[in-house]
């Protein structure tokens, strides 16, 4: 059914009236996914609840409470400016081609491709519903066989990472790290704080493969590399798992880090061993009280995303691989050299731009791996089925 904005006949090129009525589509799902009908009712009802003084009586509940009342908030208000906008240009456009202005309609129509694109993220961000989808997340970084090249690209793939983050205006926090005994990190593991970050980077668990000419080989040969990453959502104190002591060892340890800024060398730091499920935790910062309670919320954390994955077989499957470190279970190929080319190989999603990946362009794979995860389809397969 027609909206507002196609609702009468357009004078406008084939081209630009498949882009109105694609933003159209995000829309309807957009909408579909919001709840709109319901949307400001709910809207009222936090606001409401953010005004009773006794909210703040349970300071984990009321936390809760703001968080979502900001995710709805931000659903209402993103889609209300993609709708106006779409309407302003649609409008823009007519007015140009009934007062025959080319450069008008020519920035118009540039204005249209680019709202396109935010539709369809924010149609992408609408899937984000998980049980843990807008949690803080923990990312851990594991180098593989082969010494030194695995443990650089580890690092390559720990900067690329932050830089993600901070594009995105997530805070990053470094927990732990294992300096290589030549160059990069053997292992690292990050907190990254802000909305959906666990839901954005959950689709990164996986093996990724490196293949360059090594400036660590004198004969300047081809290597490949291999590191994993491992995402799992920082567990809302309202969640509640049980760990028995009995089923934990703590140990402490001298820290060492890789220079810097992340240098840690104090007899604080913390290892948590949970013996039923062989997960271990550590953290390294100057408290030793400080790195208890940092390693026992990621180890509930490991427990809990444990558990959530253990619903499908599919993930369970990876979860059970994640200790291989090899061919059979990568998810992303980053070829630099003798050709450029990064490939995501579950959804065939490819950009020849390596180094913008590298400095963390990674929006692309996640959408398309997101879509993936939901629909069961790559994000083309989807689309080729709705034309």
């Amino acid at each position: 059914m027609p909206t507002k904005q196609t609702g009468k006949t357009l004078a406008m090129k084939a081209d630009t009236q498949q882009t109105v009525e694609a933003i159209e589509k995000s829309l309807e799902l957009l909408r579909a996914r919001i709840g709109w009908d319901t949307a400001e009712h709910r809207l009222e009802e936090f606001n409401a609840r953010s005004e009773d003084p006794t909210l703040w009586d349970d300071p984990a509940n009321a936390q809760k409470v703001m968080r979502e009342r900001q995710r709805l908030a931000d659903a209402v208000d993103g889609y209300k400016a993609l709708e106006s906008e779409l309407s302003d240009l649609v409008e823009l456009i007519e007015l140009g081609e009934a007062e025959d202005d080319a450069e008008v309609v020519a920035e118009a129509e540039g204005q249209l491709k680019a709202l396109k694109d935010r539709a369809a993220e924010k149609e992408i961000e609408a899937l984000l519903n998980g049980e843990a989808d807008g949690n803080d997340t923990f990312l851990e970084i594991n180098a593989g066989a082969g010494g030194t090249e695995s443990c650089d690209w580890a690092a390559m793939l720990a900067r690329m990472y932050v830089r993600w983050a901070e594009q995105h205006g997530y805070k990053v926090e470094l927990q732990s790290e294992s300096a290589g005994e030549e160059a990069g990190i053997k292992s690292a593991t990050y907190q990254i704080k802000g909305p959906n970050a666990y839901g954005w980077l959950k689709s990164e668990s996986g093996v990724h493969r490196l293949v360059r000419i090594s400036p660590y080989d004198s004969q300047a040969r081809r290597h490949t590399s291999f590191s994993s990453v491992w995402v799992y959502p920082v567990v809302d104190d309202s969640i509640e798992i049980e760990i028995k002591p009995n089923d934990i060892r703590i140990d402490t340890y001298r820290s060492s880090g890789a220079g810097g800024q992340h240098v840690n060398t104090t007899d604080s730091a913390v290892r948590i061993t949970h013996h039923p499920t062989g997960i271990v935790v550590t953290s390294s910062e100057k408290s030793q009280h400080q790195n208890r309670d940092i390693a026992m919320k990621a180890l509930k954390s490991r427990l809990y995303d444990l558990e959530m994955k253990k619903r499908t077989q599919a993930i369970q499957d990876a979860h059970d691989a994640k200790g291989e470190i090899g061919w059979g279970n990568q998810i992303r190929s980053y070829v630099l050299q003798p050709y450029q080319m990064v490939k995501d190989l579950r959804t065939n999603v490819e950009t020849s731009d390596t180094q913008g990946v590298l400095d963390g362009d990674l929006d692309a794979f996640m959408a398309a791996a997101l879509a993936q995860d939901v629909t069961g389809k790559t994000r083309g397969e989807a689309q080729g089925e709705d034309a």
